[in-house]
């Protein structure tokens, strides 16, 4: 069985972060393990308040797992602060060094989708100017992708040429869009080759829709650890995520979670 690490933050009801990650790799058949970067006082009616983890506990729990945990593969979420993500790059880095090669997937959570902000502005620097270069996929969806680029992206065509800007910062970056504020609501693959391919979506009517964007990061990345290629990983974490919502029990009084074990039951 191969490891999988997580680093982001704890969501008390589960829906999102460190425990929806887990869940995901679990349901692929990969032991996973994590960092929490922050805890979040949070339900399904949204964010409350958030404690950012000092970035020298992230470090030395990186440092800590990794020296007894070897991972094949790393989803990064939510960081909280500029000095997490500084610490985060640090920890890449020097895996890179010591010749430690995983594949990197970061999914890029700026805000909540209640409104809160989950990165501060030096964050949000240093994870465009530090983080991307050192990773192999980053998963942003329309918001994400205006404020990573500067540019409004609101049709098609727009996010099309923001992914092609957004991937011009990492030597060898994949950028997959999530398009679910499209019409119809299709995601962009675009692989580090440069190849451009549309996932076709289909709009799911539903109150289960709390953490769509952590699980999709973390089953795309488990489906390269386990070997498809850019656009099979694309394709099979796109169809786990619409199965996980469409098959969800509402719970709570928000957005309820998706239902990531789907695939046991």
């Amino acid at each position: 069985m191969q490891t999988v690490l997580t680093i982001a933050g704890f969501d008390p009801s589960s829906g999102a972060g460190v425990t929806a990650d887990l869940m995901v790799f679990a349901v692929h058949g990969l032991f996973g393990v994590s960092c929490i970067t922050a805890l979040t006082v949070q339900s399904t009616t949204g964010v409350v308040a958030t404690y950012p983890v000092a970035a020298e506990v992230v470090r030395s729990t990186l440092d800590c797992l990794q020296a007894d945990l070897p991972v094949a593969g790393i989803k990064i979420g939510m960081l909280s602060t500029g000095s997490n993500v500084a610490a985060v790059a640090d920890f890449l880095i020097s895996l890179q060094a010591h010749g430690h090669r995983s594949s990197v997937v970061l999914d890029p959570v700026l805000r909540s989708s209640s409104g809160r902000e989950l990165l501060d502005p030096e964050g949000v620097r240093l994870l465009r100017d530090r983080l991307l270069p050192l990773v192999d996929w980053v998963t942003p969806n329309l918001d994400e992708l205006g404020i990573l680029t500067g540019r409004s992206v609101v049709g098609r065509d727009d996010v099309e040429s923001a992914a092609r800007a957004l991937q011009s910062g990492g030597p060898n970056l994949n950028v997959f869009a999530t398009g679910g504020h499209l019409n119809p609501p299709d995601d962009l693959a675009l692989t580090v080759d440069g190849e451009v391919h549309w996932l076709a979506g289909e709009q799911i009517v539903a109150q289960s829709t709390h953490g769509t964007g952590c699980a999709l990061s973390s089953a795309l990345l488990s489906r390269i650890v386990l070997g498809d290629n850019a656009v099979s990983a694309s394709a099979a974490a796109k169809r786990y995520v619409a199965e996980a919502i469409r098959s969800a029990t509402p719970l709570g009084h928000g957005h309820g979670p998706i239902n990531h074990l789907w695939p046991i039951r």
